[in-house]
Parts: structure tokens; C-alpha cells; sequence
């Protein structure tokens, strides 16, 4: 049997971490919902379901991991009372990771076709009209999203390829260094613009009326949604990094650190997209529009618009390639343990299986448009997003917390004895109740939430 491979460092695995966390939502979600549901109101909610919801199921994944020694596809057959059927977990996780990157690519594709179209200079002197073209044209042309798509899909794995300390987390962490470096220096200049104080004031004042508005019940579900998504819990990507690192640190600790830089980036994607909507007098959206039309127009107008255009596009490229990798790495352990391949030879097939397995996603905004799974005006994209957002992920992460709470899983003691193993913040005893009856409610109403949404849209 191979030698477990580890991290060289601490920051690895908590940029390896927080680079899989953080994604393309931050962006394009989570600035416009904190905005809609009452700025710094919303923030402060958010905040509480990370410590209850976020934060806890985090040290789940990572302590499994950490304990299993192994890839999501076997940490429950390691740890598992004999008898029992959790390994069938370890499928869901394997089959969930290639969902979620069967779509993911297409969409980080997108991000590096609009960091070459702003670098080149092909908004320069377009129209909005123009620009809105630009997107359409963009997802009907099959030939220039499939090699986008491919561009990223054989990054990742050539990346991966190298090795774990050599590859995923040495690019990591140039990939999240130069990320935070970017988002701040977009921050700042966002700010500096004339007339981005009005944003400023928007995005962070607390806003009752804009609460209760749009309703105190959906904020709140709202902010729970986000902070249980924004930390890609569910389906083992997290758990991996675990399985890479040693016992200097308790798992709690980690995780608070984890959450901190991927709310960091969060936040501060919001000190980027109002203040600079304001000063142009345009309504901040959410998702593609805002980052593919909306932003557009906007660094179009600016002075040096080119420029930050072009490093807004590479950052948002970086934050979708920082997820790839991590996914990544989670398919490539859990190949490598089932078939006993080399780590090169496994990226090399999976490389090839990815591609063709994203290639219903491309299509599907062009050659296969006709297909609308969910509906007039849905994308396979969208019936894959739904798969994977609304049932794995929830239900993904509900089979984790049974299997660390129960007796006829891996169990309370075990499950806290790993977890506060180490210097750091501990979980405490007197959490038992609250994570055994309490927390699998809370996750049960976020999959019902889903499920409904899905069958009344």
C-alpha cells in the first residue's frame, strides 16, 4: 500500500482549505443577498449560523479525515463499526465531486475567457448593449466555452499531477496569496471612486426596513443557506485536507481559521461590488449578470478600467481555479486508492473522463439549449447545480454529523477525542445534545427549504 502523502505546513492546509471554500459565490451571491436583507443585519446573522451550522460541521469533515488517514471514498469503511453499511458514504462524496466539477468548470472557463477579453481590450469602447452581446455570444459559441473549459480542467489536474506538496498545495498557495492580494487592492480602489461612500453605507449600515421588506423569516433562511454552502461541506472535499495533516492543532481551531479567510474574502467582494455600483448609479446583481455584464460596463467607464478590469477577472479566475484544485485533489486520492495507480497516470485519465463528463454543461447552453430539465429557460447546468447544491451537499454533510454522533457510527468519543486533539480551541462536552438532535434538524429544514423551492419554483 502507498505511503500516505502530507502536507509540508499548517498554512498549506489552511489555504487548501479556504481556497476550496472560497468560489465563484462570493462573488456573485454573497454581496447581493447581504445587500437585499439589510446589510450589516444580515452580516451579523450570517455570522451566528457559522458558529452553529458552518463551523461545526467543518470540524466534522476535517476530523474524520484527520483520523481515517485516507480519501472520503474509505474514511467511513476505516472508521466504521464492522457490520455496518457507512461506507456507501464514501460513493456518495466520490460521485458529488464529479457533479460538482461537471459544471464548476464550465463556469471557472467563463472567468479566464473574461480575464483574456479584458486584458486584450475587447470592451473597450463597446456599448452596453454591446457588452450584454458579448455573454450571449459567448455561451452560444460551444467551440470557445469547451476550450475554456478544457484550459482549466487540464490546469487543475496538471497542477495536482506534480504531487500534493508539489503541486495542489504549493499552487495553492501562490493561486490564494496572489487572490487576497487582489481583492484588496480591488477593495481599495473601489472605495477611492467618487460617490462610493453611498455603497459603503448600503452594504455595512444595519437597514431594519430592508429586513423586514423582504421578510425576517427569508433573511434568516437566507443567511443560513449561505453559511452552510459557502463552506463546500458535504461531500468529503474537506475532509481530504484533513487526512493530509498532523495532530499539532485541534480541528476546531483550524476550521475558525478556515471560515475567517473565506468570510474575509466574502466581505470584502462587497467593498468591491457596491461601492463601485454606486458610483456608477447601477443596481448591484446577483450572479452572472453582475459579474459578466453589470461589472463590465462599469470598468468600461472607469479610468484604468482596463487594468482593473483585468485583475478583477483574475482574481474571480483564482478564486474558481483554488476550488478546481481542491476538487480535484479529492477525485485524484480517491482514484488512486481504488484503482493503485500512480498520482500522474490517474490525473492524466481523469483529465480526459472530466472533460467529456462537462461537455453535457457547454452544450447545453448551445447545442443541447432545446434541453430544459428543470423548466423553460433551465440549462443541464442548472439541473446539475440543483443535484448537487440541494441534495448531496445537505444530505452529504447530515450522513457525516449521524455517523460522528452515533453509536452505530464512529461515535461522540471518537469523534471529540480527534477533534481536540492538539493546541487550539476545543469542542466542548456539553455540545453532545446540540449536535446529536439539534444540528440534524437544522440541516433537515436547509434540505427541505431546497426540496420545496425545487417543487413550487
Amino acid at each position: 500500500m502507498q505511503k500516505r502523502e502530507t502536507l509540508a505546513s499548517r498554512l498549506g492546509f489552511i489555504m487548501l482549505s479556504a481556497g476550496c471554500a472560497i468560489g465563484i459565490g462570493n462573488v456573485w451571491k454573497f454581496p447581493y443577498i447581504t445587500g437585499l436583507y439589510g446589510g450589516g443585519i444580515f452580516v451579523l446573522i450570517y455570522i451566528f449560523f457559522l458558529l452553529i451550522l458552518g463551523i461545526p460541521l467543518l470540524t466534522i469533515e476535517f476530523a474524520v479525515g484527520r483520523a481515517s488517514r485516507t480519501s472520503p471514498i474509505n474514511e467511513c469503511r476505516v472508521l466504521a463499526p464492522q457490520g455496518t453499511r457507512w461506507h456507501w458514504r464514501g460513493i456518495f462524496s466520490f460521485i458529488g465531486a464529479y457533479l460538482l466539477m461537471m459544471y464548476y468548470t464550465t463556469v471557472s472557463g467563463w472567468m479566464l475567457h473574461y480575464f483574456y477579453l479584458m486584458s486584450t481590450g475587447a470592451f473597450t469602447g463597446a456599448s452596453p448593449d454591446q457588452i450584454g452581446a458579448m455573454f450571449g455570444g459567448m455561451l452560444s459559441t460551444p467551440g470557445s466555452m469547451v476550450f475554456w473549459m478544457a484550459v482549466i480542467t487540464i490546469a487543475g489536474f496538471a497542477g495536482c499531477s506534480i504531487g500534493l506538496q508539489k503541486g495542489a498545495e504549493k499552487i495553492t498557495k501562490v493561486v490564494m496569496t496572489t487572490l487576497l492580494v487582489l481583492i484588496v487592492a480591488l477593495a481599495i480602489k473601489s472605495i477611492m471612486l467618487p460617490g462610493s461612500m453611498a455603497g459603503l453605507k448600503f452594504y455595512l449600515l444595519p437597514d431594519i426596513n430592508r429586513l423586514i421588506q423582504n421578510g425576517v423569516a427569508n433573511t434568516i433562511i437566507a443567511a443560513m443557506n449561505q453559511a452552510f454552502f459557502t463552506l463546500s461541506l458535504g461531500i468529503g472535499c474537506m475532509s481530504i485536507f484533513g487526512s493530509y495533516i498532523g495532530k499539532e492543532h485541534t480541528l476546531l481551531n483550524e476550521s475558525i481559521w478556515v471560515t475567517i479567510l473565506d468570510t474575509g474574502v466574502a466581505l470584502t467582494a462587497g467593498l468591491v461590488v457596491f461601492p463601485v455600483c454606486f458610483a456608477f448609479n447601477l443596481n448591484p446583481d446577483s450572479g452572472p449578470s453582475l459579474i459578466f455584464i453589470t461589472l463590465p460596463n462599469i470598468f468600461n467607464h472607469m479610468a484604468g478600467g482596463r487594468l482593473w478590469g483585468s485583475l478583477f477577472f483574475l482574481f474571480m479566475a483564482f478564486a474558481a481555479f483554488s476550488t478546481v484544485l481542491a476538487v480535484f485533489e479529492n477525485i485524484l486520492s480517491c482514484c488512486m486508492e481504488l484503482t493503485g495507480w500512480s498520482r500522474k497516470k490517474t490525473a492524466g485519465i481523469n483529465a480526459a473522463v472530466m472533460i467529456i463528463l462537462s461537455l453535457p454543461c457547454t452544450f447545453g447552453f448551445n447545442l443541447l439549449s432545446g434541453i430544459q430539465p428543470l423548466g423553460a429557460g433551465s440549462t443541464i447546468m442548472d439541473l446539475e447545480d440543483l443535484i448537487v447544491s440541494n441534495f448531496m451537499l445537505p444530505l452529504g454533510s447530515l450522513i457525516y454529523l449521524l455517523f460522528c454522533t452515533s453509536r452505530k457510527g464512529w461515535g461522540w468519543n471518537n469523534f471529540i477525542q480527534e477533534a481536540n486533539t492538539g493546541k487550539g480551541f476545543k469542542v466542548p462536552n456539553l455540545l453532545r445534545f446540540y449536535m446529536s438532535y439539534i444540528l440534524p434538524l437544522i440541516i433537515l429544514c436547509i434540505f427541505f427549504i431546497g426540496l420545496k423551492a425545487t417543487l413550487f419554483k
